[in-house]
């Protein structure tokens, strides 16, 4: 398993293919105290360019603490295959109504009732400054076979991929 860090934008686009299956990232930011606080947020798009968007309530906590701390963690997970991404980055908040227009999907009148018109609708974009993933194979015999070959010849075991990406 591999942990060094990259700057290949093929580790971008590795990076991107492993979240876009993952409808839900949990979005962590800062207080005004300090301490950290993580919502569910419905993820929308990742763009090779090492930005996601996510639709937000234009005047909420979270974009408060967004302006007041623009350093925000993305975490996605997919523990059935094994799958875990922790993205840090820097976010902002605005209203674009093209950018709103362009990312509309009828699932998200669940949150904005009066659809892509909806004036409490804002832009939540984070620009990745780095990420890390683990990509684990989901077979228990893949796991037992890491830990008997670990155990015999005193390595590590190395059960799948773990890489940095630095942007």
């Amino acid at each position: 398993m591999s942990n060094t860090p990259s700057n290949n934008q093929g580790d971008v686009k590795t990076l991107l293919e492993k979240i876009k299956d993952i409808n839900t990232a949990m979005l962590s930011t800062a207080d005004e105290d300090g301490s950290i606080r993580s919502r569910p947020m419905r993820h929308l798009e990742a763009n090779e360019d090492g930005t996601i968007y996510f639709f937000t309530e234009y005047n909420s906590g979270k974009t408060d603490e967004i302006k007041n701390d623009s350093h925000v963690n993305l975490s996605y997970a997919k523990p059935g295959d094994q799958m875990y991404v922790s993205v840090s980055g820097k976010a902002q908040v605005y209203r674009d109504q093209q950018k709103i227009d362009e990312l509309w999907n009828p699932a998200m009148k669940a949150w904005f009732p009066d659809g892509k018109d909806d004036p409490k609708i804002g832009i939540l974009k984070v620009t990745i400054d780095k990420a890390e993933y683990w990509d684990s194979p989901s077979s228990a015999v893949v796991h037992l076979y890491g830990m008997v070959k670990a155990a015999i010849t005193g390595e590590p075991a190395h059960p799948g991929e773990n890489k940095k990406v630095n942007l």
